[in-house]
């Protein structure tokens, strides 16, 4: 307890640091296409995983964080309650990846990146009620990609 307060850090924060800490989290991972073959599930339906991939979960970090959508302009693809998970250092963004963004005026927004020029982003949203929104690329605090979904 005297090196935390010491230091500062939390215990989670302190246990980040060991060089021990484990492999990555991961889930076993098989494209739909091959799913649909026989020896990837158990009898209870349960994925068999020594043929699988690993796809690699997000660990916590301080750029890591989650926002719960409330709207209804991404409907169908979000719907309000369901929750995205945000990294800021997935800064590089390109047309057609979901984000979430920061404006200047303080608005959060989540939405498909339709087009990015030096000046402007244009964002799409799934409901046809809203247009397009064209922000000035000086008018955002940050972009990053979002890279889960909880629906």
């Amino acid at each position: 307890m005297r090196v935390l307060s010491a230091t500062g850090l939390s215990l989670a924060e302190f246990a980040t640091l060991a060089d021990d800490a484990g492999p990555e989290p991961t889930l076993p991972v098989l494209g739909l296409a091959k799913a649909g073959d026989q020896g990837f599930f158990d009898d209870a339906g349960l994925p068999l995983s020594e043929d699988w991939d690993r796809a690699a979960l997000p660990r916590p970090k301080d750029t890591l964080f989650s926002l719960e959508i409330d709207g209804d302009s991404m409907v169908p693809l979000y719907r309000p309650g369901d929750k995205v998970i945000v990294d800021l250092d997935q800064s590089q963004v390109r047309r057609g990846d979901r984000v979430a963004l920061r404006t200047r005026s303080g608005e959060t927004l989540a939405k498909e990146l339709r087009d990015i020029t030096t000046t402007a982003l244009t964002l799409y949203s799934y409901n046809p009620d809203y247009p397009d929104r064209i922000i000035a690329r000086e008018d955002v605090v940050w972009i990053a990609r979002i890279i889960w979904v909880s629906q």
